[in-house]
């Protein structure tokens, strides 16, 4: 096969999470000479495949095949590929297997490499992600199995192919308040204790605002307010309680305990609850690390485009694989249609993609 026609074959495996559609059976065939590890938790696919070609430092290619629903608004059935235009649509075309197909081929075509390669897959990125990437990653640790480098090819790119890749990831802190009041009638607004006005009076010193000032690598951390609800539906009765849901998608300069005292100090003289939890941890991969010069300079080489370092965006597996001590960029295609209807890429990007992680493997 083909970078193409592999890609193809990926997109028409119905892999919506847990599942895989057969596709990590599939990749370990493929790759003819490779070590694969299948580490299976519950309902959850997960495969680590590795070679050792030299002594050299170890690359890791990390990705997951699982898909979102399809969900409704398609102009053709979401599992059969349709090409336009120079464009290929199907579930999961940008995101992610364009990149797994780029990475795959290009791994599939090595013959030579001072050092060891690997993909290490996942079906539960989409989902809950407690039994995808970090069950992998305890077991590589049990087995030496580490790599020193790694690349997730999420979709990364903005506007043109190679304009941009993730030298690091936002964390993300949720957080819910409730702030008790005392439940009375509208006509007797003195005799009961209304949470909305009391939150009213601080809302617009905490919706919106910046917890600090960001740097190079990360914007802003946000306090964003995700939903306010309280009260019986109904005009003559002033609500007990209120509950107020809020996401910060932090820098490393602000963490749970900072958060905590914004909160406290508007919410000092309320009674009120606060509960938070980290999903992710931020982490950021120094510029002037091998992995991230070497994959400037293939984008550079295969595209004329010089890609800036960038963290914005959501989560990915990346932050699992960061804080063991791996220095991990990410890089895909351009990212405009992922988890909606009539997803698409093109192409020439995903020519492009493996060409990228071929001249990567070829100078690392």
């Amino acid at each position: 096969m083909n970078v193409i026609e592999l890609f193809i074959n990926l997109l028409e495996r119905k892999s919506e999470t847990p599942s895989d559609g057969g596709a990590l059976r599939f990749i370990s065939e493929y790759l003819e000479g490779y070590t694969a590890l299948v580490i299976n938790k519950q309902e959850v696919q997960n495969l680590f495949i590795y070679k050792k070609f030299g002594e050299g430092e170890h690359l890791c290619f990390a990705g997951h095949v699982d898909v979102v629903p399809a969900g409704d608004g398609w102009y053709s059935d979401p599992y059969k590929v349709v090409e336009k235009e120079g464009y290929i649509y199907a579930r999961g075309a940008q995101d992610m297997k364009s990149g797994l197909a780029a990475f795959i081929q290009a791994v599939a075509d090595t013959k030579t490499f001072n050092g060891t390669l690997s993909l290490l897959l996942t079906s539960d990125e989409e989902g809950p992600a407690k039994n995808g990437t970090v069950k992998v990653l305890e077991v590589l640790k049990e087995k030496n199995l580490m790599p020193d480098a790694c690349i997730v090819a999420e979709p990364t790119c903005e506007k043109v192919f190679g304009d941009a890749m993730k030298v690091g990831r936002r964390g993300s802190i949720n957080g819910v308040i409730e702030k008790i009041g005392k439940q009375g009638h509208a006509a007797y607004p003195e005799k009961a204790i209304n949470p909305i006005h009391k939150v009213a009076q601080v809302l617009h010193k905490m919706a919106g605002v910046n917890l600090d000032n960001g740097d190079e690598y990360f914007s802003p951390s946000q306090f964003v307010v995700t939903d306010i609800r309280a009260g019986m539906e109904v005009t003559n009765v002033t609500p007990g309680k209120l509950k107020m849901m809020f996401n910060v998608r932090n820098s490393t300069k602000t963490d749970k305990k900072s958060i905590e005292d914004f909160v406290h100090k508007y919410f000092k003289e309320m009674n009120f609850s606060l509960k938070l939890d980290q999903s992710a941890y931020p982490f950021v991969t120094d510029s002037n690390t091998h992995i991230v010069r070497s994959l400037d300079k293939a984008i550079e080489k295969v595209t004329g485009v010089i890609p800036k370092h960038s963290t914005a965006g959501g989560t990915s597996d990346a932050r699992f694989i960061a804080p063991c001590g791996v220095d991990v960029v990410e890089f895909g295609v351009i990212n405009d249609t992922i988890h909606a209807p009539n997803e698409r890429t093109s192409k020439e990007e995903v020519q492009k993609l493996y060409e990228v992680f071929r001249e990567l493997i070829d100078t690392f």
